[in-house]
């Protein structure tokens, strides 16, 4: 293929998951042990095909098993050697910062620098209350939050206060990371202020891209590009994942019909809790139609989308959750393996590092 990327730069390939728990053959919810064993089986096969990064969510729901992703990622750390272990996100404004912070040094020294924090305000706001934080503090606890969370990785021993929680005087947080930092990312579904606070704070940033075409978060991944540069910092500094929901099988078509009634769960679960409009059928079809919004095909129309999304927004990373609703363990695997021993061949030959 045309090699495209308009940087040169590669585009590294990985999964996310939110531990959605999945059904036996009766239609009865599966463990959430037999969860986080095929989590752990999951990102084992990732590193093993090549994929560079696995990021894990953090709900409090009973549709999804993980409500802990440092936990989870530690068992993963010891089962794995190189590939980047990431949350997806970390639900920053109810988190005690300093103790999140030696959580994942302690993640990254066992990993020997893999990984990988990711602070988001999170879709959901369940943990408001579980944790007694109040949501008409909701924009002012994350952005002192992340404050402190920088802090803390940028300065040792640290001085700091705020609003929310008791200063801290000359204190050193221990252990620090296994490198100079801790890779600490921003994620946004697609917020003005988080792209242009991500450039300005010199982070990388992760776009959780549910629904629509890839390309029209081009405008804010140039915001980010332009606040990074206007803020003084290094452009080697930019860093862009771009994420989205996806399955793969050898056959197109099969995909699509395969993937459709874990799509619809979710679509009918939106409904209810949140009011959507359930898309029909032909929504449907046309939203997969050449992978235009979600990322569901052959691994050939995979990669074409992914060079194609690569080079209108100039992402280092791609993350596809693959387990939406559900989708059962030996479908996610086949899927995970095509993703590294089939998409990820064409991608790197289209999009050099």
């Amino acid at each position: 293929m045309e090699k495209v990327h308009e940087n040169g730069n590669g585009m590294q390939l990985g999964v996310l998951s939110f531990g959605d728990i999945g059904r036996d053959e009766y239609g009865a919810p599966l463990s959430v042990a037999t969860m986080l064993d095929q989590t752990l089986e999951r990102i084992r096969l990732a590193e093993e095909v090549g994929l560079g990064f696995y990021g894990l969510g953090e709900h409090h729901i009973d549709t999804y098993a993980i409500s802990n992703p440092g936990t989870v990622l530690a068992a993963a750390a010891s089962v794995t050697s190189t590939i980047t272990l990431s949350t997806a996100v970390t639900v920053l404004s109810t988190e005690d910062p300093v103790r999140l912070f030696q959580q994942f040094t302690t993640l990254d020294q066992l990993s020997h620098g893999r990984a990988e924090l990711l602070a988001g305000r999170g879709s959901f706001t369940e943990s408001f209350p579980l944790f007694g934080a109040d949501l008409g503090d909701y924009d002012d606890l994350y952005e002192e939050k992340l404050d402190l969370l920088l802090a803390l990785d940028r300065s040792d021993p640290v001085t700091w206060s705020g609003r929310f929680r008791s200063p801290l005087e000359a204190a050193r947080v221990l252990p620090r990371p296994y490198g100079e930092h801790l890779r600490i990312s921003v994620g946004t579904g697609g917020n003005l202020d988080s792209s242009a606070r991500a450039g300005m704070l010199g982070l990388p940033i992760v776009y959780a891209i549910i629904g629509g075409a890839p390309e029209r978060f081009a405008p804010l991944v140039d915001l980010y590009r332009r606040a990074n540069v206007a803020s003084g910092h290094d452009p080697q500094t930019q860093h862009v994942t771009m994420t989205g929901v996806g399955m793969i099988a050898q056959n197109s078509q099969s995909a699509k019909d395969g993937f459709y009634p874990y799509w619809n769960r979710m679509m009918e679960y939106g409904a209810t809790a949140r009011g959507w409009t359930v898309p029909s059928r032909a929504d449907y079809d046309h939203y997969t139609a050449g992978a235009r919004s979600l990322l569901v095909g052959s691994p050939a129309e995979i990669a074409e989308r992914l060079i194609t999304i690569g080079a209108a927004v100039g992402a280092d990373r791609y993350g596809l959750q693959l387990d939406w609703s559900g989708v059962p363990h030996a479908i996610v695997m086949n899927a995970i393996e095509l993703l590294g021993t089939e998409v990820r061949p064409l991608v790197d030959a289209a999009l050099p590092v």
